[in-house]
């Protein structure tokens, strides 16, 4: 029998943690072994093949030139540990999936920057945040996001107040919302298996466009793992 990829999922540490639950619960369905990582979640030993970056806190300013004495929830710990595992990823060719400030984190590791509070630039979106889809985000035509989700157009949640401001290196955007703020980002070279979305496609795997994102994780991260 093939070994189920083992994938690295990253996020807080609190015990009650739906973001992980959810997560985990959508790459067993997908076909993979979830593997917990967190400050007080250290890893098993065992080989990972692909890597999520989970949602969560603000990223501390000083990692993308932001505004030091904004006043924001921060988790420097956590941004430690999140840099540190998404820095290993790139170099060693893993497939990474970043979901809200996992995105907004791997696209500051790459050398981009953030908008640090995006609510002054709400025109045609609401800010209330929520779990369920309510928000129209559109994909670009011939991205790898098009291609895994099978449209481009999308209906995705809302829990964020901060967004890509800047690309980092070898990023694209591939989704803006109504307001033209940046909903995804992919590598730019086709090879690489890296995207991030700022909605949270875990508390939405039962819609079939948001668990493809899952799914082609697991099976890109099977294809890294026999390549090993």
């Amino acid at each position: 029998m093939a070994r189920r990829p083992r994938v690295g999922v990253t996020g807080n540490a609190r015990r009650w943690s739906p973001g992980w639950w959810c997560t985990a619960l959508a790459l067993r369905l997908a076909g993979a072994v979830p593997e917990r990582l967190s400050v007080r979640h250290r890893p098993s030993g065992q080989p990972l093949d692909a890597l999520v970056i989970g949602g969560g806190d603000d990223i501390s300013p000083e990692h993308y030139g932001g505004d030091l004495d904004a006043k924001v929830v921060l988790d420097p710990a956590r941004d430690r540990l999140e840099i540190d595992w998404i820095r290993h990823a790139l170099e060693h060719g893993w497939p990474l999936l970043g979901i809200c400030r996992g995105a907004q984190l791997i696209n500051v590791v790459l050398g981009g920057a953030l908008h640090q509070d995006i609510r002054p630039m709400r025109v045609h979106t609401h800010n209330r945040p929520g779990l369920l889809p309510t928000k129209r985000v559109t994909v670009a035509d011939g991205s790898r996001l098009a291609a895994i989700c099978g449209t481009t157009r999308l209906q995705v949640n809302s829990l964020h107040h901060q967004a890509v401001m800047r690309t980092g290196r070898g990023l694209r955007v591939v989704a803006r919302d109504r307001d033209d703020i940046v909903q995804a980002v992919e590598a730019e070279e086709r090879g690489r298996a890296v995207v991030g979305v700022q909605w949270h496609p875990e508390y939405l795997f039962y819609l079939p466009a948001q668990f493809a994102l899952f799914r082609w994780l697991v099976r890109a991260a099977g294809r890294s793992g026999e390549g090993a």
